[in-house]
C-alpha cells in the first residue's frame, strides 16, 4: 500500500461567470503537472468565483464541469478535488467534487453556507460530512466557510488529510492563515487549503495564501502567487507522529445532532 501522497493545489485566478474559459484555463495549467501527481485541488467554485447568481451559469456547465473533471482524472491518471455551482430538485448547491480516475464521483454539499454574502440565501446547506479513501489516504474535504467551524471538521473518523477549498478574501485572510494551521494542529492531520488570487466580479480581492501544513502544524508549501503548489504527504509520518503523542485519543466524544 502506497505510504505517501503527492498533491498539486492551483491557486489562480478565475474569469467570473465564465465555466468555459474557467475549464480551458485549468486544464493547460494541468498539462504541465508533473505525472507522479497523485492528487490535484482546485479553488472553491472553480469554474464560477463565489457568485451569489446561480441562476447566471447553466446546468448544463456543471454537467459538464463534472464530464470534464472524469476526462481529466483519465487523461492524466489523477484525482480532482474542487467545489462548483450544481443545481438538484430545484435548489443550488455549493457542491465538492471527488473524481478518480476509476470509479464514481463522490460529493460534498458545503455545510456551512456564508451569511455575510448571503449564500445562505441562494444555496442549501449541507447535512454530511464525506470521508473518501484514496491511495491508502483517509481524506475529509470541506469548504471555504467551513473553516471557521472546528467541531464540525473534528477528527472523530481517524482521517488522515483535510482540505479546504476556498475563495477566501484578502481582507480576512489572516483568519484564513491562523485556522488552517489551528486545523492540522488540533486533528493530527494535513491540513490542505487552496485559495484564489485575483479580483471577482463584485469587486473582492483575493491574495491566495494557498498552503499544506503537517499533523504539527509545520508548512508544507504556501504561496501568495498565481502558481502551482507540491507537496508530498507521508502516512508513516502521521501514524509515527500520533503515537508518540496520542493527543487524538484524548479527544472529547460527541454526536452532531441536526
Amino acid at each position: 500500500m502506497p505510504t505517501t501522497l503527492n498533491i498539486a493545489l492551483i491557486q489562480s485566478n478565475l474569469y467570473w461567470e465564465d465555466p468555459v474559459k474557467n475549464r480551458k484555463m485549468f486544464e493547460e495549467k494541468i498539462d504541465t503537472i508533473p505525472g507522479h501527481v497523485d492528487l490535484i485541488v482546485l479553488p472553491e467554485m472553480f469554474t464560477t468565483g463565489f457568485t451569489m447568481k446561480p441562476q447566471n451559469i447553466a446546468q448544463s456547465e456543471a454537467d459538464a464541469t463534472v464530464e470534464w473533471m472524469r476526462r481529466m482524472a483519465q487523461q492524466y491518471n489523477v484525482a480532482m478535488v474542487g467545489s462548483i455551482i450544481f443545481q438538484e430538485n430545484g435548489k443550488f448547491f455549493n457542491r465538492l467534487y471527488f473524481v478518480s480516475p476509476e470509479g464514481a464521483p463522490e460529493i460534498y454539499n458545503k455545510k456551512h453556507t456564508f451569511t455575510l454574502a448571503g449564500e445562505d440565501k441562494v444555496y442549501e446547506a449541507g447535512k454530511e460530512k464525506l470521508i473518501f479513501e484514496y491511495k491508502g489516504f483517509r481524506i475529509c474535504p470541506m469548504i471555504c466557510y467551513d473553516l471557521r467551524f472546528p467541531v464540525w471538521s473534528r477528527n472523530t473518523e481517524d482521517y488522515d488529510v483535510l482540505i479546504y477549498v476556498a475563495n477566501w478574501p484578502k481582507k480576512r485572510v489572516n483568519a484564513w492563515d491562523t485556522l488552517l494551521k489551528a486545523r492540522a494542529i488540533e486533528n493530527m492531520a494535513y491540513c490542505i487549503g487552496v485559495n484564489r488570487i485575483g479580483t471577482d466580479g463584485v469587486d473582492f480581492e483575493y491574495t491566495g495564501h494557498s498552503a499544506v501544513y503537517d499533523v504539527l502544524g509545520e508548512p508544507l508549501a504556501y504561496s501568495e502567487a498565481e502558481e502551482i503548489l507540491y507537496a508530498t504527504l507521508d502516512n508513516e509520518n502521521i501514524e509515527k507522529t500520533r503515537k508518540k503523542l496520542r493527543f487524538l485519543e484524548d479527544r472529547d466524544s460527541f454526536n452532531l445532532i441536526g
